[in-house]
């Protein structure tokens, strides 16, 4: 029997976490707290939100979901532009706004705005819920998904 292991059980006050490491993390936890609260205080302008850029670029669509993967997209008159019936990333991008619009109890089938702004992003936003999603951060393949719609 190992009794180095049934000693640290008998004996409470030797630790298993070392000492040092709980005073870094509580430091770490202070220096954060501390940070936050500077800037609360302080009325700190957030510097993680992307500059308003002119939009280059605008079109609104209507995504229609049909079934597990298909998805239509139609102009804002109903015209319709595509019919995926595999629609990859634009099916996953419209089920994500489905599921936006259920919580807030509007029709799914208003338009969505599809923006491409001067400093590159693109994005999808519904003025609807106030849902978006910038297209960029989901890769290059899915960005040219979009890219596509907008330039039909």
């Amino acid at each position: 029997m190992d009794t180095k292991a049934n000693d640290s059980m008998r004996h409470p006050d030797k630790q298993m976490i070392p000492t040092a490491l709980l005073r870094g993390m509580l430091a770490l936890v202070l220096v954060a707290l501390a940070l936050t609260t500077y800037a609360a205080v302080t009325d700190r302008p957030k510097e993680g939100r992307p500059e308003a850029a002119a939009v280059v670029k605008e079109k609104a669509l209507i995504l229609q979901g049909g079934g597990a993967q298909a998805v239509k997209v139609l102009a804002a008159d109903g015209t319709l532009l595509l019919d995926l019936p595999h629609g990859g990333f634009v099916t996953v991008v419209q089920n994500a706004m489905e599921t936006q619009r259920l919580r807030h109890g509007v029709d799914k089938l208003l338009p969505v705005r599809l923006v491409s702004y001067a400093n590159g992003r693109l994005t999808l936003e519904d003025p609807e819920t106030g849902w978006s999603v910038e297209l960029y951060g989901f890769g290059s393949d899915n960005e040219a998904a979009f890219q596509r719609l907008l330039d039909n």
